[in-house]
């Protein structure tokens, strides 16, 4: 169970940074020099790979079966083209995409998942090197013109978007291999962070050192868009670093009374994140949308912290929540779509 919630809590994480992102995103606040805004920089991409990491790590815990994959794959699929209609930068129909990908992958070697891991990192490489990455985009405006055209999707969801297939299937690849270690093993888990945090430090470095090149330079940034395969290596990295850390430190923290009720609160919250993807969406930028203060106006220390309020009140949902109803609302009717349970 210790491990079960480090990787609940890790995912309740994991979309705190999401909510960082996406509001100074939608607020259209600038970056600064602040505290709030350092955490912010250091987020952004790292959030939402750690998210799809986790994903494939629970695909591995739970060992669904291929035609309940694909129908949760369907649903995902929709509620997200539905989001995109508000939210250009939505995750879950990419989600879906994913999840499809694992399809193939279920019941595949250790060896095979590296592989996969591997390919789908060279093709998205290749393809950055050979294709105009700015097709479709403008970027000013951060919006995609022809997304709701076959081409345009195609190319969007598989190549260029703000989580493409390729190279970003590899990230649930990933989790989906160190879900099959001994991850309640306290051995495993020193390996994951000191492992993560060296990997992520070397590609940092080499980054550094190569973005310089007139040739290739443009690639070896460590910024999620392109998704090149040094941001790639350093942001798994860190995933597996910081589910490390929080599959170390749980067992501890849920011994202490004065953090026991903080962390079932994180714990419930990670198990309902579709729920608060959705509602940071609707509810949060929309609260923000209704009080006109999507326009700029936001400093980015408010941002930050209308973020974690916002994720506080999340957990406090989520927590109140559980003392009736076993699962989030969203997650809920996924479970009665796909499966005909309540």
């Amino acid at each position: 169970m210790n491990r079960l919630n480090g990787v609940d809590i890790a995912r309740y994480l994991a979309f705190v940074g999401m909510v960082l992102v996406n509001f100074r995103l939608a607020a259209e606040v600038s970056g600064g020099s602040d505290i709030g805004s350092l955490i912010t920089d250091n987020l952004e991409g790292r959030a939402a790979a750690l998210f799809v990491v986790l994903a494939g790590v629970g695909a591995s815990l739970g060992k669904p079966a291929w035609h309940l994959t694909l129908r949760r794959a369907l649903f995902l699929f929709v509620v997200g083209m539905l989001n995109m209609l508000i939210f250009e930068a939505d995750i879950l129909h990419f989600y879906a995409l994913y999840f499809i990908v694992a399809m193939a992958f279920m019941r595949r070697s250790n060896n095979s998942l590296l592989l996969g891991v591997a390919g789908f990192i060279l093709v998205g490489f290749v393809a950055q090197l050979m294709l105009d990455f700015d097709r479709g985009w403008n970027w000013a405006m951060l919006s995609y013109h022809d997304f709701w055209t076959i081409e345009g999707f195609l190319r969007h969801s598989l190549f260029n978007g703000w989580h493409p297939v390729f190279p970003w299937a590899a990230f649930l690849l990933w989790g989906m291999w160190l879900g099959r270690l001994k991850l309640s093993r306290w051995t495993v888990q020193i390996g994951m962070v000191l492992g993560g945090a060296l990997v992520a430090v070397a590609a940092h470095q080499a980054s550094a050192a190569l973005i310089h090149d007139p040739e290739i330079g443009a690639l070896m940034s460590t910024e999620p868009v392109p998704a090149g395969p040094l941001y790639m290596l350093a942001s798994g990295a860190t995933a597996v670093a910081i589910l490390g850390a929080v599959l170390l430190i749980t067992p501890v923290l849920l011994a202490l009374p004065i953090f026991r009720r903080l962390c079932d609160a994180m714990i419930v919250a990670g198990r309902q994140t579709l729920t608060h993807y959705v509602a940071h969406i609707l509810i949060g930028m929309g609260t923000l949308e209704a009080l006109g203060r999507l326009d700029g106006s936001l400093q980015p220390m408010q941002i930050f912290w209308i973020s974690i309020t916002y994720c506080a009140f999340a957990a406090l949902f989520s927590w109140l929540w559980s003392h009736k109803f076993k699962r989030g609302p969203l997650e809920a009717i996924m479970r009665l779509i796909t499966e005909g349970k309540t």
